[in-house]
């Protein structure tokens, strides 16, 4: 069928405009799509608006550090104040001179009548034959402090220990050396076997009453070490020494210690007096969490014993600070650990370490961890493997065995096989020292993230 030009032509015009209208939408979308991805990223390059300016904190004022005075000195031959927590001496006058300790000779025959009943070998309700020895040696027929015990009667043993430490009775005492021991000389030699454990290096006893004898001596320090021993191991029975007055057959007495009365801190220990000796009293205070023990010997009168030993308490509590820096048990470094199971070993401390010292100068403190470079499995818990050292000011404070948390069994042969050959590689056969962790600066102690050496 024929065609014309004309119908050609129109139906090319159709066809263009049919194409070229969805083209132009095309475009204009085009368009707007560049026009908005412009605008957005016009306005993503716009630098944001500074902040506002802060206003300067003020100016916190520096307080100067606490001046301590002198350490009050006591009217006393010798005399010593320690830290209950760690041992410390924080003043101290003659301290390891011998001397007669009268009845605080009695501190250590409590502590080994304590250590007698918590193993059950004694019992509090045990009835002791009052023996001719004991009531002779320390009755009523003496010069000596008394508990006026009737000769062959049977005596409960809480009330010879009551009588013993708040009466300060001689015959309460002997009689309960021979129940424990079967004569007052075997005692004594426990006695000794006691002090020998617990470090009491200047310290001999004779009898368990501290009547005067020529080989029967101690020490400040050490009755202040023995005191410390009596309040940690037998901290129930410690109580009784805080008890104003005991009566017995009749007779009421009060305790000699008068802080006492005057200081509700005051909660122990012990008097002593007799020619030879003077005047002793051994005193422990507990304000705040932190425990003092202050211990005099040789004064004129009583009256000199306790004012020293209340002077020494409170100087110690007004300008020193007991700190606990870590817990027995706690991990302070995780080294690395060649050839065993774990890739590291946790290490910390059997015991708990603290710190006394001056109010206001924690920040002197310095802690540091001495650990071998290599660690080679396997190793046992409770093994030393280095040493946590507590300095302050430069000098030292603590010194504690860094040891093996758990036990650190050997690895695998491939694993030891494998370490064995990266040891190759692995430089230094020493000793590395890191610092250890921090903590706080309160009294409190404060659980601190270990430090890792390696």
């Amino acid at each position: 069928m024929y065609s014309s030009p004309f119908h050609a032509a129109g139906g090319r015009r159709k066809l263009f405009r049919n194409f070229r209208d969805p083209m132009k939408k095309i475009v204009r979308s085009l368009m707007l799509v560049s026009l908005v991805a412009f605008t957005g990223a016009l306005f993503a390059q716009t630098p944001p608006l500074p902040p506002k300016p802060q206003t300067p904190p003020k100016p916190v004022p520096t307080i100067p550090q606490t001046p301590i005075p002198p350490a009050p000195q006591p009217n006393a031959q010798a005399w010593v104040l320690m830290d209950y927590a760690n041992g410390q001496i924080l003043a101290s006058s003659n301290m390891d001179q011998r001397r007669a300790p009268a009845s605080l000779t009695k501190i250590m025959t409590e502590y080994v009548v304590n250590a007698e009943l918590a193993s059950g070998k004694i019992h509090m309700d045990d009835k002791v034959h009052i023996s001719e020895h004991a009531w002779r040696a320390g009755g009523a027929g003496t010069d000596g402090s008394t508990s006026f015990l009737k000769l062959n009667s049977d005596v409960p043993l809480k009330d010879l220990l009551y009588g013993m430490i708040i009466q300060s009775g001689n015959d309460a005492a002997i009689a309960l050396a021979e129940h424990v021991a079967g004569s007052e000389q075997a005692f004594a030699q426990m006695m000794n076997a006691y002090a020998q454990r617990l470090g009491m290096t200047g310290t001999h006893f004779i009898n368990a009453s501290g009547y005067p004898a020529p080989d029967h001596y101690s020490t400040a320090h050490d009755i202040a070490i023995l005191s410390r021993a009596l309040i940690k191991h037998f901290p129930e029975e410690y109580k009784i020494s805080k008890i104003k007055a005991f009566e017995w057959n009749g007779i009421t007495q009060h305790n000699r210690n008068t802080l006492l009365w005057t200081d509700p801190t005051v909660d122990g220990i012990k008097t002593g007096s007799t020619k030879e000796a003077g005047y002793c009293l051994a005193a422990s205070a507990l304000r705040d969490g932190m425990r003092l023990i202050a211990v005099t010997m040789g004064g004129p009168d009583m009256n000199a014993a306790t004012t020293g030993d209340e002077a020494l308490l409170n100087w110690g509590f007004n300008f020193y600070r007991t700190h606990d820096l870590y817990k027995a048990g706690q991990v302070l470094a995780t080294p690395r650990l060649w050839k065993g199971q774990a890739d590291t070993l946790e290490l910390g401390i059997a015991d708990d370490a603290s710190v006394t010292i001056p109010r206001g100068r924690y920040d002197q403190l310095q802690a540091t961890l001495e650990i071998p470079q290599r660690l080679v499995a396997p190793f046992k818990q409770g093994q030393q493997v280095g040493t946590l050292k507590v300095t302050f000011d430069g000098k030292p404070l603590v010194t504690e065995p860094l040891v093996v948390l758990k036990d650190a069994p050997q690895g695998g042969f491939f694993k030891r096989l494998w370490d064995a050959i990266l040891l190759w590689f692995h430089h230094g056969n020493g000793t590395t020292t890191t610092p250890a962790p921090t903590v706080s600066v309160s009294p409190a102690a404060s659980v601190a993230p270990p430090a890792t050496a390696k």
